[in-house]
């Protein structure tokens, strides 16, 4: 066995000194976020005068958090924060939010959700919209039926609030926890590695829902923003011959969680993303 693990280890030191020397990849494509700059005092002001209700748990307090940092900067951007989700707020300008269901059960937030729109909230929002949470979707979660769930509810929400837009976002990630135990289960041809399990299968219902909704311009790919590192290039792991996202170091203290970078630039993505709907 000991003899077995330095066989392994010199695989692993050879595996390494030669991705590290392979200069002949071709570069990674970088992504390209509008710029808020971009967006007109016209699209500010009608945001603005938006009823917006937003759903969320713990991120979404990272993002709203960040939504604030962007107004402080930007002085045409003047939304009417209040954490509520009581009709009555409704009847002027408002960027509400409130929690919605319990985490690590997301269906329980689809129902927390519909419950806070059924409740009087689609009868006044302009926009509406929720996201799940990190912790919602793990190796053992059936994306296909959850994707389903969500899917049907929504489209009964719509028909019965038509003048409401229900704006969709796709499940944030947390980081990879790649070690040098996981580089040798790799090299051994193991498959179900659960350092990657979860985020795999976040990717897998981020690509079911993009499918439904990516053309209809009412996503909005939160995963695709908190993956994209400062200079352009993607955080990705590869798995089963498959590259998947996940969430850029720089943008978490705790692996799922946004930090003040993070938070601003998921908020400044969001907010032009909102603007450019009005």
């Amino acid at each position: 066995m000991q003899y077995s693990l330095k066989v392994i280890m010199l695989i692993l030191f050879t595996a390494t000194s030669i991705v590290s020397c392979n200069g002949g990849s071709m570069p990674e494509p970088k992504a390209q976020f509008p710029s808020i700059k971009d967006v007109s005092v016209a699209k500010w002001q009608s945001l603005s005068q938006k009823k917006i209700y937003f759903g969320h748990q713990s991120v979404g307090f990272n993002i709203i958090d960040g939504i604030k940092d962007v107004m402080k900067e930007n002085p045409n951007v003047k939304l009417n924060i209040i954490e509520t989700s009581n009709r009555a707020d409704f009847n002027a300008p408002i960027f509400a939010h409130s929690r919605v269901g319990k985490n690590v059960d997301p269906k329980s937030k689809i129902d927390s959700f519909v419950e806070s729109i059924n409740q009087g909230i689609g009868e006044k929002a302009d926009m509406a919209f929720f996201k799940f949470c990190y912790v919602d979707i793990n190796g053992e979660t059936d994306v296909a039926s959850l994707l389903e769930d969500y899917k049907t509810k929504l489209k009964q929400l719509q028909m019965e609030y038509p003048n409401t837009k229900f704006i969709h976002m796709t499940i944030p990630l947390n980081t990879t926890k790649r070690t040098w135990k996981t580089r040798i289960k790799e090299l051994i041809g193991k498959k179900d590695l659960w350092e990657y399990a979860g985020n795999i299968r976040k990717n897998e219902f981020n690509d079911l829902l993009k499918k439904e909704y990516g053309d209809k311009g009412v996503l909005f790919d939160l995963a695709s923003v908190e993956s994209t590192h400062p200079d352009g290039t993607h955080s990705t792991f590869a798995a089963n011959g498959k590259s998947y996202l996940s969430l850029a170091t720089e943008y978490t203290k705790d692996g799922g969680h946004l930090n003040e970078k993070g938070r601003k630039i998921i908020a400044e993505q969001l907010l032009i993303f909102l603007a450019n709907l009005t």
